[in-house]
This record gives C-alpha cells, sequence and structure tokens, in this order.
C-alpha cells in the first residue's frame, strides 16, 4: 500500500492543477526560440535555431514534466530588420504518488458531496502536450540610453492538449467521509497569443550575452473544464459557466539571458533557468519547484 503523505497541503487539487499546466505554457514562452541568433549579422539566407529544453514543475505529490522542442527560421528583410517563423511541441508527462489536500470543485454544481473536504488524491497518469507555431518581426536599433538594442513583436497560435489528466479521490473527513470517485481535468486549451520582447546583446571573444524579456499574452482566457464522477452522479462543466474561479491561461512575463559559445552558435538560457525557478513559485501558488533547462544551435 502507498505510504500516506505526511501533511496536507492547503491548496485544493482544483488550483494546483490548473497551475501545474499554466507553468508549463509559461515555460514554453519562456524557451520560444526567437532569441539565439540576436546580435548576430545576418545576410539574405535564412537561418536556422534548434531548441530543447527539459522541464519539470512538482507541488507535493503532483508532477509534470518532460522534453521540450522547437524549430526557428530567421532572415533579414531589410535593414536592421528581421523575420522569424517558429513551430514547437512539447511532450510532457503527469505523475504522482498519493498527494493530499482539499478536494474543491469550482466547475460544476450539484456535486452529492459536502465540499470543499480533505481529500487523498492518486493515480495521476496522464500528459499535457502543447503544439505551436508563430512568427516575429525584430528590429535592432540603438538609443542613448538603452544602448544597442533589439525588440521583437509577433503573435503565436497555441494548443494545449491535457489528455488523462485525472485523480482518483477519496475524502478524508467530514460529512462525506469515505467516499470515492474521480476528478478529470482532460481538455483542449487554444490560443491566439501576442508577443512583444526587448534584448540588449553583447559580444565578447568567442562569447555572446544576451539578457531578454518578453510578455506572452495568450487570448482569450478560457474556463477551466472539469468532470467529476462516483456512486450515483456524473457531473461535467467549466468555470465560465458556473462565473467562480479564475480562468486558464494567464499572461506570461519571463526574463532569460543567453550564453552563447559563438565558433559553435550554441546557446544555454542561463536567466529562464534561474528566472523561472524563482518567479513561478510566486506567480503560481501552491506549486513552490519549478525547473527549465533550455539549450539552442543555431546553423
Amino acid at each position: 500500500m502507498a505510504a500516506e503523505p505526511a501533511f496536507a497541503a492547503t491548496e485544493s487539487i482544483e488550483f494546483v492543477q490548473e497551475h501545474l499546466a499554466e507553468i508549463a505554457m509559461d515555460n514554453r514562452y519562456a524557451s520560444l526560440p526567437i532569441w539565439a541568433s540576436s546580435g548576430e549579422a545576418g545576410s539574405a539566407h535564412w537561418q536556422l535555431t534548434t531548441q530543447a529544453a527539459f522541464a519539470k514543475t512538482r507541488t507535493g505529490e503532483l508532477t509534470v514534466g518532460g522534453p521540450m522542442y522547437s524549430l526557428a527560421a530567421t532572415r533579414n528583410i531589410a535593414e536592421n530588420w528581421q523575420m522569424t517563423g517558429f513551430a514547437f511541441f512539447d511532450d510532457l508527462s503527469f505523475s504522482s504518488g498519493v498527494d493530499q489536500r482539499p478536494l474543491e470543485v469550482q466547475f460544476a454544481s450539484g456535486v452529492p458531496l459536502a465540499l470543499p473536504a480533505p481529500a487523498k488524491f492518486s493515480g495521476l497518469n496522464g500528459s499535457e502536450r502543447s503544439y505551436g507555431m508563430g512568427l516575429a518581426i525584430r528590429r535592432s536599433s540603438t538609443m542613448r540610453l538603452w544602448g544597442d538594442y533589439e525588440w521583437t513583436a509577433g503573435v503565436l497560435w497555441h494548443q494545449v492538449s491535457l489528455q488523462d489528466y485525472s485523480f482518483d479521490f477519496q475524502i478524508l473527513e467530514g460529512p462525506s467521509a469515505g467516499a470515492t470517485g474521480v476528478i478529470d481535468y482532460s481538455a483542449t486549451y487554444t490560443h491566439v497569443a501576442p508577443l512583444l520582447g526587448i534584448a540588449w546583446s553583447r559580444k565578447c571573444g568567442n562569447w555572446r550575452f544576451t539578457p531578454h524579456m518578453q510578455a506572452v499574452v495568450p487570448i482569450p482566457r478560457r474556463g477551466v473544464v472539469g468532470h467529476i464522477t462516483g456512486p450515483g452522479y456524473d457531473l461535467r462543466g467549466d468555470t465560465s459557466e458556473t462565473g467562480v474561479g479564475t480562468p486558464f491561461g494567464d499572461p506570461s512575463v519571463t526574463l532569460g539571458f543567453d550564453i552563447t559559445y559563438r565558433p559553435w552558435n550554441l546557446t544555454v538560457d542561463l536567466g529562464s533557468a534561474i528566472s523561472q525557478a524563482v518567479l513561478e513559485p510566486v506567480i503560481h501558488e501552491g506549486v513552490p519547484s519549478n525547473w527549465l533547462i533550455s539549450l539552442s544551435w543555431t546553423f
């Protein structure tokens, strides 16, 4: 038998399941392949960038993580102007031990249980697959206070598919103690997301250093979809219908610091590794651990 968790989290399962999926979206935005060629003189030929990353996010006994891939093609279109087209695919997996936290249902009404109530959750074994493509325009410029810098603006299409995102639950306390069932958050969310960013690229011998910042706003924000079943009931809905809870798909602000070894055109984003680990637990409460490693190769 699985061991009981040593303590119970205060955040409900509905609260953290949304944040786990949204942090994975932020990790994707933080590792978009639009900065690796920053600061290099271009040509009329296409410049290709391949990117690979690994992310792992954890709260209590719940984890989502896995590989992330993307490909970008960049070309000069005018003096100081570049255009980048990109596509990405992320193949993340959910897993869990026995997690203990409140059971709360905001996506549907009429659940015949006394909620919220302490419960234990197990059996998570789903996936989060993320697909998308986009186009960005970048311009190099100079300002007295900013020095040489680049700004970029673009838009991307992004689809997040949560598959088999379900938990077995058992209520531990209260009038419904002992009740069991399954709560399922499987859904597909599709967004169009404008992006805006700025970077300062500096060369030092064989190295290039590029701090960058970008904002991505997925629209429209959508209600969280859910499905709960148990003896005698089978209910589904989303929070846009009930008018309770927060929508899925938060605006994302990410900070990066690319370090490129120019003879190999190999880039590691040290800034995103640090900022995603530090900022995401603050932005998305209840999820204390988030790790992201991102590498890019331009040729």
